[in-house]
């Protein structure tokens, strides 16, 4: 336990810019207290590696009868996936009465559908163990809203009332609903803020009330094994009428604080922003190495979906260009699917808007939807494409092929190969098509992605070498199992762009030891290309070998032929 003089230097700034109007010596009191015999054991192990991958599933994804879900999915990371899954995500898993967990009910419960604490708490002795923290908003349900609504506490001043006739127009929103809900209190009617929907009733961190109860939450958290801990719609944090009420100066504050907390109460706990938002805007939640130790690599999704589309690496070659390498300590989780939809904000600036819309149309011929958010103008504009990755890459913009499956995992080796750690949604890893009936019976567009399914009924298909999935299951473990044992992909290794033709995608990593390179080539088409390898600087003193293939490559100034989607991991290390 630090010392209350450690703790008073560490986080009084935070604080004192947060709450100015507080006595910040009595706020580092509270906090203390709430943290108080809290110690968590210190890891000497590094924090990642190349051997870490993320599994992104909610608890109830996988069903069997007669056992309860978290039982289920801790049996499938067993038999089925093993090792080459360092942690998993589970989805918001306490109570909740809509938007699939993300309007919790209950923080300090685990939905009694799903399992239990101790459940939870299994999965955390396999694996690294990441929840969300809903700390934007909470569910109109929640006891904190119904108290507010009959004026007690605790509850009562907790969320943030909007008098009528406030000028509103600049505020950034993810959705077309309206922003105000108008309640009846016992102080009479009042309008509070609804960022998402009127069923998630934002917080007001103004009071520092409202920061003890997630500090409690964290707590909670921590006891129960929860290592990574993603602060999901963070960047709506704070609101000041009449800015855009994202990512406010007040927001970042707050991230910095919680990070400062971990570091000194659960050193090691690695702390993840989602802000699914333009890219320029998200890598700001690395602060100056003291925000997220890891942010959500938002662009790599409709960029890459528009590459394989498209058949074309231009924008996503500027793209990676542009990218800075991850502050020390800190790293990018890559992913290509979730259980949202694909985001199109974080392609604002990085894909034409012509470009976009033939995309888009693409991926509804494919049987994929679109969402759309509300400008400050009234229109509306698509913010994120509903479709299962699998199903959306079932063919291009030319229209369907012969190439389904090596495209879609084209899609998983490249982001697998890139600066960061791969993260899996667990309908990408499974090659489940879109569920057109889910979307049918809940009337809402992110349930074509998020199909329950029977456990033994997928077990089998993995057995069956036969089936798609299987194939594209078991290939996936295979260059996952290859990737984990390649310094040069360690989540901080060297990076830097290849300028190939347009056809390719390709960069090269290396080895923080310098001792490992591999060049990662992409095909991004349904065509055969020729790769002359004299583009890549093999060094002459060295073996190469294609990683995946297992072939080698005697001649360093030849010519190999990439396949439709083929990748190549040319590497001097084996």
């Amino acid at each position: 336990m630090p010392e209350s003089s450690n703790l008073q230097e560490s986080i009084q700034y935070h604080l004192q810019f947060l709450y100015p109007q507080e006595n910040h010596l009595q706020l580092v009191d509270q906090i203390a207290a709430i943290f108080a015999d809290y110690e968590k054991p210190v890891s000497l192990k590094e924090i990642w590696s190349e051997q870490d991958a993320l599994l992104i599933t909610y608890g109830d994804t996988l069903l069997h009868e007669g056992e309860r879900p978290l039982e289920t999915l801790q049996r499938f990371l067993n038999e089925k996936v093993g090792e080459t899954i360092s942690s998993v995500h589970i989805l918001p898993f306490s109570p909740f009465s809509s938007d699939d967990g993300f309007s919790v009910i209950d923080y300090l419960k685990i939905n009694p559908k799903l399992g239990d604490w101790e459940d939870v708490a299994e999965i955390g002795k396999e694996h690294r163990l990441m929840a969300d923290l809903v700390i934007n908003h909470t569910s109109a349900e929640s006891e904190w809203f119904q108290n507010y609504l009959a004026g007690k506490s605790p509850g009562k001043d907790y969320f943030i009332e909007v008098e009528e006739g406030e000028d509103l127009t600049e505020v950034v929103r993810p959705r077309a609903s309206p922003l105000l809900r108008h309640v009846e209190t016992p102080d009479g009617p009042k309008s509070v803020w609804c960022t998402f929907s009127h069923d998630q009733i934002d917080l007001n961190f103004r009071n520092p009330e409202v920061l003890y109860e997630f500090l409690r939450i964290i707590r909670r958290y921590l006891e129960e094994g929860v290592q990574i801990i993603r602060l999901d719609a963070i960047g709506y944090l704070w609101k000041e009428i009449g800015t855009t009420c994202i990512h406010l100066p007040e927001t970042h504050e707050m991230v910095r604080l919680l990070r400062t907390l971990l570091d000194i109460y659960a050193p090691g706990t690695i702390l993840i922003t989602e802000t699914n938002v333009p890219n320029h805007e998200n890598l700001t939640y690395f602060g100056n190495t003291n925000e997220a130790h890891m942010i959500y690599n938002f662009s790599l999704a409709p960029l890459l979906l528009h590459a394989l589309l498209a058949g074309t690496s231009k924008h996503l070659k500027t793209w990676l260009m542009s990218m800075p390498p991850a502050p020390v300590g800190c790293t990018y989780l890559n992913f290509t699917a979730s259980h949202d939809g694909i985001g199109m904000r974080p392609a604002e600036g990085l894909i034409s808007e012509p470009e976009q819309a033939e995309m888009i149309e693409s991926i509804r011929n494919a049987g994929g939807l679109c969402s759309t958010r509300k400008l400050s103008d009234g229109s509306e504009k698509v913010y994120e494409i509903n479709v299962t990755l699998f199903d959306a890459l079932k063919a291009t913009i030319q229209g369907p092929d012969d190439y389904h499956i090596p495209r879609f995992l084209c899609s998983q080796t490249i982001m697998m190969s890139l600066e960061g750690i791969p993260a899996f949604y667990i309908h990408s890893l499974l090659a489940t098509p879109n569920d057109a009936k889910g979307v049918e019976h809940t009337g809402r567009f992110r349930s074509i992605n998020r199909k329950q399914l029977n456990y033994d009924e997928i077990s089998a298909e993995l057995d069956n070498p036969s089936s798609s999935r299987a194939n594209v299951f078991h290939e996936i473990l295979r260059r996952m199992k290859i990737r984990g044992q390649q310094p040069a992909f360690s989540p901080n290794a060297t990076q830097f762009t290849l300028h190939l033709n347009s056809h390719f995608f390709a960069f090269w990593r290396q080895s923080v030891n310098r001792q490992q390179s591999i060049f990662c080539v992409n095909n991004l088409t349904s065509k055969k290309h020729k790769l002359q390898l004299s583009q890549l600087n093999l060094i002459s003193t060295d073996n190469w070998v294609d990683l995946l293939s297992e072939k080698s490559l005697q001649n360093r100034t030849g010519i190999v032929t990439l396949e439709p989607y083929q990748t190549m991991w040319i590497t001097n290390r084996k």
